[in-house]
Order: C-alpha cells, then sequence, then structure tokens
C-alpha cells in the first residue's frame, strides 16, 4: 500500500496538460470578457437605431371634410412636432458630470 502512495506522490506525468489547461482556460476567459463587452456595445448600438427610428416615425395626417345637400363633416389634422429624442444622438458612457473627473 504504502508502494502505490510513494508512487502517486511521485508521478509527475499530468502535471504538463493541468499546466497547459491553466493557461487555454485562461485564455479563454479573458476572450470571452472581450467578447462579451463588444456584444454588450453593440447591442446598445442596436437599441439607439431602434429607438431613433421609432423616434422618427411621422405620425401627421389630415383628411379633408366632406358637404353635400343636407349635411357635412369637418376635415381634420394633426401635425407631428421633433421631439428632443428624436434625433440621432449617440449615447456616450464617459461623460462626466459637471466638477467631477
Amino acid at each position: 500500500m504504502t508502494n502505490i502512495l510513494t508512487n502517486l506522490l511521485n508521478d509527475e506525468a499530468g502535471f504538463i496538460v493541468s499546466a497547459e489547461l491553466v493557461l487555454v482556460a485562461t485564455i479563454g476567459v479573458l476572450s470571452l470578457i472581450v467578447g462579451l463587452s463588444e456584444v454588450a456595445f453593440n447591442i446598445n448600438q442596436e437599441l439607439e437605431d431602434v429607438g431613433s427610428a421609432i423616434g422618427s416615425i411621422n405620425q401627421s395626417f389630415c383628411y379633408n371634410g366632406v358637404a353635400g345637400h343636407k349635411g357635412q363633416a369637418s376635415g381634420s389634422s394633426f401635425s407631428d412636432s421633433r421631439d428632443a429624442g428624436d434625433c440621432d444622438c449617440d449615447i456616450v458612457c464617459n461623460v462626466y458630470p459637471t466638477g467631477e473627473h
């Protein structure tokens, strides 16, 4: 029994494989962090594009009234004006409040 334990303690055949796995796992985790950061940035850009597209929808309408011999109906109109958020402004994450740097 002591011979088996001595052989197990002196066996270093798997040491290089373990070190390589740690190195590969570290590189993989760092790659995932960078990749997920880029994915988050691009999702924010796409959501900004969707918001700009929704803000640029023109909801104005106009229809004329009608009149006949015994009745009439008035026309109606609505003009959609631009809001402050209807522009293609970029979302910036590194803007500091005034006085703080």
